[in-house]
C-alpha cells in the first residue's frame, strides 16, 4: 500500500512541471548547434572579452545540451554578447587603508537568435553578474586582477548558460 501511494505521489509530481536545475532546456528542439562569436568589450579591462567568451563556450560544451560550432553559417543559433561594464568596488578593508575584499560586477548585453528565422530565443540587454572576491593578504587588487577575472569568467558563464538553458 505504501509503495502504491509513493508511486502516485511521484507520478503526480512529475506532471507538475518540476525538474531538477541543470537537467532541462528551454531551447527549441531544432537548436542543435550554436555559434558564439567573440563578445565585444566596451570596457577598459584587457582580454575580458576573450576570457568571458571562452568561459561561455566551455560551459556550453561541458553541459552538452547543444554543440558549439566555430562557423556561424553551420549553426542553428548564434549567441552574441557585448560587455558593457566591469566594476571592482572595494567592500572590505584590513587594518589600514588596504582593501581586501571587492564586489565585482560584470554587465553584458546578450542575445541568442535562431539563425534561420533571426528570431530571438533569449535576450537580456543588461545581464548582471556580481561576485565578491577576496584579495590575499599582502596583495592589492591590481596584482591579482587577472586571476580574479579568470575566476569571475567561469561563474559568469555558468550563470548566463543557466539563464539561457533553464529560462531563469
Amino acid at each position: 500500500m505504501t509503495a502504491v501511494v509513493l508511486a502516485a505521489v511521484l507520478l503526480s509530481a512529475a506532471g507538475c512541471g518540476y525538474r531538477l536545475r541543470g537537467t532541462g532546456s528551454s531551447l527549441p528542439p531544432q537548436i542543435k548547434t550554436m555559434s558564439i562569436p567573440m563578445f565585444k568589450n566596451l570596457t577598459t579591462r584587457f582580454e575580458l572579452d576573450v576570457k568571458l567568451t571562452r568561459a561561455v563556450i566551455n560551459e556550453f560544451v561541458v553541459r552538452g545540451k547543444v554543440a558549439v560550432a566555430a562557423d556561424a553559417a553551420r549553426s542553428d543559433a548564434v549567441l552574441e554578447g557585448e560587455i558593457t561594464s566591469f566594476t571592482a568596488t572595494p567592500i572590505g578593508f584590513s587594518g589600514g587603508n588596504q582593501a581586501d575584499k571587492y564586489n565585482i560586477t560584470v554587465t553584458a548585453k546578450v542575445t541568442l537568435k535562431d539563425r534561420a528565422s533571426a528570431k530571438p530565443l533569449f535576450s537580456n540587454p543588461a545581464f548582471v553578474f556580481q561576485q565578491e572576491y577576496d584579495v590575499p593578504p599582502g596583495a592589492n587588487f591590481e596584482s591579482v586582477e587577472t586571476e580574479a577575472i579568470d575566476k569571475i569568467a567561469g561563474k559568469f558563464a555558468r550563470s548566463l548558460v543557466v539563464s539561457i538553458l533553464e529560462g531563469f
